[in-house]
């Protein structure tokens, strides 16, 4: 019986190594009790870049990329709809199996999982991930040193002893991480190469709700997604005050980036504020200026379609990862090259809101390899 766990997670932003380093990513999520919203979908991505999707409901895998809609075999497709279609029931009996476990009923519950790897194409450094979380806590973790997973928590000893115990799960993994995934990254690198490899700069606004609200430095449109966006003050890095927003995509495939800065109308008059965005090599600074603020209630109609742009691109990042970009963090300082990811606890009702998002509006890849698990 095939009993592959299926699941979900998120990107968190880190600071990226432009250029040479590729990744393939795989997001798996199941959840249950969760009205108008698929029970399983799976996501891949190359470079941070969506290829294919695939949701319970439609049980079809859909390209995302042109170069992915090139594969016209039909027979290829097929056999990658079944294969997810075997993984969406075995994870359905892999969550009543940890409902069980932990003496849960109802409710809203949520599986995760991602996987993937890296590769540098100078050096020809590799890489592998694998980790599995539950309801937002980290649960299992695969070590590319020893070729086993280990438990991030107590109460997943019972899964990681089941998992390596596993001779074939293991055999599968080992040779997954060392050569399936790296061939695959390789393929959709060469396959993708015109716009993974292209660089688009950032459009950068200025935005306030109203004249007491925070000034949002708001850089979007640019690829690839690595960018810094920062406050200064007096041509010094300005911290305080200063709330980050994550690196989220655009429905075109491109990023966009906010940074918020909250200060008082006297200390906006005494001082020079401006906002500095770094893309590759392009540096963008514009200075903080009522002129050139895009307001709601100096122009509403100017507003109307960068709120509206916003609450997309937050709704269609709520559907891609379930459970938001924020569940996820990484353990240890890493470019999001494909090094390995970690999740931490989390607000459950981070979940709640994403969750929320998504019934709002639901509009909005493929790995061959899920079957013998």
């Amino acid at each position: 019986m095939k009993s592959f766990i299926l699941i979900f997670l998120g990107i968190v932003e880190v600071h990226e190594t432009f250029g040479v380093t590729h990744s393939l990513k795989y997001f798996y999520t199941g959840s249950s009790e969760v009205p108008n919203f698929p029970e399983f979908m799976v996501v891949g991505m190359v470079d941070g870049v969506q290829m294919v999707l695939y949701d319970s409901n439609s049980q079809k895998v859909v390209p995302k990329q042109d170069w992915m809609n090139k594969q016209t075999d039909a027979a290829f497709w097929e056999s990658e709809r079944e294969k997810f279609f075997d993984s969406q029931q075995s994870f359905k009996a892999e969550v009543d199996i940890l409902k069980q476990r932990f003496n849960q009923s109802g409710g809203v519950h949520v599986l995760q999982y991602i996987y993937g790897c890296s590769r540098n194409d100078e050096t020809e450094q590799r890489d592998g991930f694998g980790q599995l979380g539950y309801n937002g806590e980290d649960f299992l973790e695969y070590d590319m040193n020893t070729l086993t997973w280990n438990a991030l928590k107590q109460q997943a000893n019972f899964m990681r002893d089941k998992w390596n115990n596993d001779i074939s799960r293991l055999g599968f993994w080992k040779i997954y991480f060392s050569q399936t995934c790296i061939e695959c990254l390789k393929k959709q690198v060469v396959n993708g190469k015109r716009p993974l490899m292209r660089t688009v700069p950032p459009s950068v606004s200025l935005l306030q709700k109203t004249p007491s609200s925070p000034v949002t430095c708001h850089a979007t449109g640019f690829y690839p997604r690595g960018v810094t966006v920062f406050w200064q003050k007096d041509g010094q890095d300005q911290h305080e005050d200063v709330v980050n927003g994550e690196i989220l995509p655009n429905e075109d495939g491109t990023f966009q980036k906010r940074a918020h800065f909250t200060m008082d109308c006297e200390e906006w008059e005494n001082n020079n504020y401006t906002c500095v965005v770094e893309h590759k090599e392009n540096i963008i600074t514009i200075r903080l200026d009522q002129s050139v603020i895009k307001t709601n209630s100096v122009k509403p109609p100017e507003s109307g379609p960068i709120i509206i742009g916003v609450v997309v691109a937050v709704i269609l990042l709520a559907l891609i990862t379930i459970a938001g970009f924020i569940m996820w963090n990484r353990k240890r300082t890493a470019s999001d090259d494909g090094s390995n990811p970690s999740m931490t606890q989390q607000n459950q009702i981070q979940l709640e809101v994403s969750l929320s998002l998504i019934k709002q509006e639901r509009s909005r890849e493929k790995w061959t390899f899920i079957e013998g698990q």
